[in-house]
């Protein structure tokens, strides 16, 4: 499986590589696995909860990531934030994304809550267990906060002449991948052996940032950190999160998530 980190550098891992990097035994998802996972999902013959998301917004695969790992079905509507469908407006006036208006009526549109929602339903892994302490809170606040400015500063630096380039770059080194290196030297998942949430939480933003400039980030010397994110990319979870569905249209067959559900 290939793992793209930017345009021009690839690195190449097996899902069983990565996986065994990640804590598994077997790749998590995928085939069987996934289809197992959803014959016991009572969800999958009831109407399914509907997640609005953007392929490639961290926030919105994290979310992605979480449901994934749970194996909860939901009709994923994959929307264009240059054109935000009434339908996602009419429940989250933000109309940012994901959003995940589920049966009950109940609309959830922070990417942290979607996913201890999802996780409250099915947890094989304790997601949630591993990620319960205040140091885990702290690196997602850092996440979503000072390293996610430094982050846009980065990739973003015409929008932010306040700084150099390199000087956002090196602020987000600073306030988080500098510390991810810390943990991560000890740990292969900031779960310990295994994932977390505080994992899944993380890595969509520290892949954003890895493929600013690939060659650079390559070179760097946060070895611990580059692992963990190619076993991250490479994984069978992160495959079934990116599968790539249709631009939704009111009146178009659903699409049901994560592939393989029923």
């Amino acid at each position: 499986m290939s793992v793209l980190l930017g345009r021009r550098a690839r690195r190449t891992l097996s899902p069983e590589q990565a996986a065994l990097a990640m804590g598994y035994a077997s790749p998590p998802l995928g085939g069987a696995g996934m289809r197992a996972i959803m014959a016991g999902c009572s969800s999958c013959h009831t109407v399914l909860p509907i997640l609005y998301s953007f392929r490639r917004c961290p926030y919105a695969i994290r979310a992605r990531l979480a449901l994934c790992q749970a194996g909860v079905a939901v009709e994923l509507r994959e929307v264009a934030l240059s054109s935000k469908p009434a339908e996602l407006l009419e429940a989250s006036a933000a109309g940012t994304v994901p959003v995940l208006q589920i049966t009950s009526g109940q609309v959830i549109a922070q990417s942290l809550d979607i996913m201890r929602w999802a996780l409250g339903q099915r947890d094989p892994q304790g997601w949630l267990v591993h990620a319960d302490s205040s140091d885990h809170a702290a690196l997602i606040d850092t996440c979503d906060g000072a390293f996610k400015q430094a982050l846009d500063g980065y990739k973003y630096a015409e929008r932010h002449p306040q700084r150099s380039a390199h000087a956002w770059r090196d602020e987000a080194v600073r306030c988080l991948v500098a510390p991810l290196e810390g943990h991560l030297a000890e740990a292969p998942q900031l779960g310990g052996a295994r994932p977390c949430l505080t994992d899944a939480a993380i890595f969509p933003f520290v892949r954003q940032f890895a493929a600013v400039d690939a060659a650079w980030w390559a070179a760097s010397p946060w070895a611990a950190t580059r692992r963990w994110h190619d076993a991250w990319a490479g994984s069978a979870l992160m495959a079934a999160c990116m599968h790539k569905v249709p631009r939704w249209q009111p009146g178009a067959p659903p699409s049901v998530f994560p592939p393989g559900a029923p």
